[in-house]
C-alpha cells in the first residue's frame, strides 16, 4: 500500500473543497498506474476504500476523514420524515426504534449486511457509495469497461452472481442491500458542495446504471459530499418486508434480495405497492409490473404468485445466472404475503 496524507475535515464545506475527485474518477487511470497527485478520496466507514487500496486499484495521495464533521452521525425525525446522517453505522440503523417500527424493511436489510463486527463500523454513506463487488472489476488484471476498458468480461465469463436486468454494457449488480430498501421507501439523498449549497436527489435517480454511464454508479460529483439520506413519513397502514437469499449465511453477499412496501386501504385492498429487486441489476431494480399486479387487489396466495412472476418479466439472464429468476419470484411472493399479513399456502407454493 502506498503512502498517503491523512487529513481531518472539520466541516462539510472543508471536506467538499478537498474532494478533488470521486473514487470512480480516480480509478479510471491506466491499469497499474497511480491516480493523479491531486486525487482526494472521502472516507466514510473506510471498509471499501481500504479494500480498493489493498487490491491495488486505488492509490490516493490524500484521504479525508469525515468523522469530526458535526451532525453526520445523527438520526433525527420531524414532520418531513427521518433524516439519517451519512456516518450513521449499519448497526445503529438495524436497532433504531423508529426504523424497526415504521421502516422495517430497511432495518432488516442492514441487519443482514456483513458481519456484526463490520456493521458496527460500516456507515450508511459508505454502504451506498461502495464500488461493485464484481470479481473482474476487483481484479487488477482485468481492465474492464467500468475502469475505462472496452469490455465487460462477465458476459463471456463467470457470471453466476451478475445481473439479469439492465446490463447495458456492464453486468455488475449493485452491492448495497440498504439501497434496495431505501429505493422502496422513496428515499432521497442530500449532497453538499464546496460552497455549502445542498441538493436533494431521489436515491433511484442518484444511482446510475450503465445505460447512463458505464464508469460510475452514482451521480456524486467532484467537490460534493453525501451528507444524509432522507426518508419520507410512512402511513399507519404501511407495511414493509425485506427478504434475502445468500449462498451460505445471512451475512454473505446476496444472490437475490427483495424489498416490498405495501399500503392497504381500510377494506384490505392494496392501494399502493413498491417492489424493488436487489442483486438483480446494476441499480436497485423497480419491479413495476409486479406492483401493478397488486394495486386494487385483495392479496392472497394467487395474487402474490402472480406478482412474483411479473417481477421477473423482461429479465435477460446470462449464461450462468438464470437460476436467480425463480429465487427472485419466490422472494417477491413471500415478501408480498408477509407485508399483507396473508398466510403462506401449506405447500409453500
Amino acid at each position: 500500500m502506498d503512502r498517503f496524507v491523512w487529513q481531518v475535515a472539520r466541516s462539510v464545506t472543508e471536506a467538499a473543497t478537498l474532494a478533488g475527485r470521486t473514487v470512480a474518477e480516480a480509478m479510471l487511470a491506466d491499469p497499474g498506474q497511480p491516480a493523479a497527485p491531486d486525487c482526494v478520496v472521502l472516507k466514510a466507514g473506510g471498509i471499501d476504500l481500504l479494500d480498493l487500496m489493498k487490491e491495488g486499484l486505488l492509490r490516493p495521495s490524500r484521504v479525508v476523514n469525515l468523522r469530526e464533521v458535526p451532525g453526520l452521525a445523527a438520526i433525527t425525525e420531524d414532520s418531513s420524515g427521518l433524516r439519517i446522517g451519512t456516518l450513521v453505522t449499519l448497526e445503529q440503523l438495524a436497532t433504531h426504534p423508529a426504523l424497526r417500527q415504521r421502516y422495517a424493511a430497511l432495518a432488516d436489510a442492514v441487519a443482514s449486511s456483513a458481519s456484526p463486527q463490520i456493521r458496527h463500523v460500516a456507515t450508511l454513506g459508505g454502504n451506498l457509495l461502495q464500488r461493485p463487488r464484481c470479481w473482474y472489476f476487483r481484479s487488477v488484471a482485468h481492465h474492464c469497461a467500468r475502469k475505462g476498458g472496452e469490455h465487460c468480461f462477465a458476459f463471456a465469463g463467470e457470471n453466476q452472481y451478475h445481473a439479469v436486468f439492465g446490463h447495458e454494457g456492464c453486468a455488475i449488480v449493485h452491492p448495497s442491500t440498504a439501497a434496495t430498501a431505501l429505493v422502496a421507501f422513496d428515499a432521497r439523498v442530500e449532497l453538499v458542495n464546496a460552497q455549502g449549497v445542498p441538493r436533494s436527489v431521489p436515491l433511484g435517480a442518484f444511482l446510475v446504471g450503465p445505460g447512463i454511464d458505464v464508469k460510475r454508479e452514482t451521480d456524486l460529483g467532484a467537490g460534493e459530499v453525501l451528507t444524509a439520506v432522507l426518508l419520507p413519513p410512512t402511513a399507519a397502514s404501511t407495511r414493509s418486508v425485506f427478504l434475502k437469499q445468500a449462498a451460505r449465511s445471512s451475512s454473505d453477499w446476496s444472490i437475490a434480495d427483495v424489498a416490498v412496501v405495501l399500503d392497504r386501504a381500510p377494506d384490505g385492498r392494496c392501494q399502493r405497492a413498491c417492489i424493488v429487486l436487489g442483486a438483480a441489476a446494476p441499480v436497485p431494480w423497480r419491479a413495476q409490473q409486479a406492483e401493478a399486479a397488486l394495486v386494487g387487489q385483495m392479496i392472497d396466495a394467487a395474487v402474490a404468485r402472480t406478482a412474483g412472476q411479473a417481477a421477473i418479466a423482461g429479465a435477460v439472464p446470462l449464461s450462468r445466472n438464470a437460476y436467480k429468476l425463480p429465487i427472485l419470484a419466490t422472494l417477491v411472493r413471500r415478501a408480498v404475503l408477509q407485508a399483507a399479513g396473508a398466510p403462506e399456502p401449506e405447500n409453500g407454493r
